[in-house]
């Protein structure tokens, strides 16, 4: 093999072996904790009474390896950009300190944030519905196995954010692996059928501007509404949060101050 297709090939596999583990260990890990180990404790907590057959969640665990596949893929291209010193903000960034480095990660989730609101909005435009986001949306009833089910349009609309964002914006190194981590931790719960959000004595949720699962299951149930996957502040924004979404979260949640009501089935879609 050549030298620069073995340099391209080793690339690759450095990138992928990270991605791989971190969605093995979390969308397993959570399968298996909420799914398995903790159900009869967390009966209440469950968003719906059905769950995901066996055979959609191989599926997607396949479409998620595909996906994976392509991000590994677009990582090889900002290995390359690196090298090429197509990056000099987080070169001078690495300067700055760790309170700089602090700010970076809270400013790299808030761009990931709209990223991801105008970009999930655009995949819902009829007219590239079918090509972007129609795999994500065959899991009517999500699992944590749905975290990564995507087209492949879908797949390099969410790794264009760590390719762009840092040319524009002075991340250091390393804090953009920070930011994917988050990602990829809070995407599996998202899709894990289960409330894990302590809602308030009056069941709005206890931290309100953090998208629960409740509110991305909604999505899944009724794709009009709830396009934000970690705040809501952009839903609330353009008016597209589910009107229904704190009642639905007050059903699911657990109180500590109070008893929760008996949770009703989501909307079908």
């Amino acid at each position: 093999m050549p030298p620069f297709l073995a340099d391209l090939l080793h690339i690759w596999l450095r990138e992928m072996e990270p991605t791989l583990t971190r969605y093995a260990v979390f969308t397993i890990g959570v399968w298996l904790l909420l799914w398995v180990v903790l159900r009869p404790l967390l009966a209440a907590r469950k968003i719906r009474e059905e769950s995901p057959p066996p055979r959609q969640m191989l599926t997607e665990l396949l479409y998620s390896l595909r996906s994976m596949a392509i991000f590994a893929a677009v990582g090889v291209l900002i290995a390359l950009m690196y090298r090429a010193n197509l990056y000099p903000l987080a070169h001078l960034a690495n300067d700055w300190g760790p309170v700089w480095y602090a700010f970076s990660l809270f400013a790299g989730l808030a761009g990931l944030d709209a990223w991801f609101y105008w970009s999930h909005r655009f995949m819902h435009d009829p007219r590239v519905f079918r090509r972007f986001h129609r795999r994500h949306h065959r899991s009517h009833n999500p699992s944590p196995f749905t975290a990564y089910s995507f087209d492949v349009g879908e797949a390099l609309l969410l790794i264009g954010y760590p390719l762009l964002f840092p040319m524009v914006f002075p991340m250091p190194d390393g804090a953009m692996q920070w930011v994917m981590l988050y990602q990829i931790v809070t995407n599996t719960l998202l899709h894990s059928g289960y409330e894990l959000m302590p809602a308030r004595r009056d069941g709005r949720p206890m931290l309100d501007f953090i998208v629960t699962t409740t509110h991305h299951d909604l999505h899944h149930a009724q794709a009009g509404w709830n396009y934000g996957a970690w705040f809501t502040w952009w839903d609330r924004w353009f008016g597209t949060e589910h009107p229904e979404y704190r009642a639905r979260f007050a059903q699911a949640a657990w109180r500590p101050f109070g008893a929760s009501p008996q949770p009703r089935p989501l909307p079908a879609e």
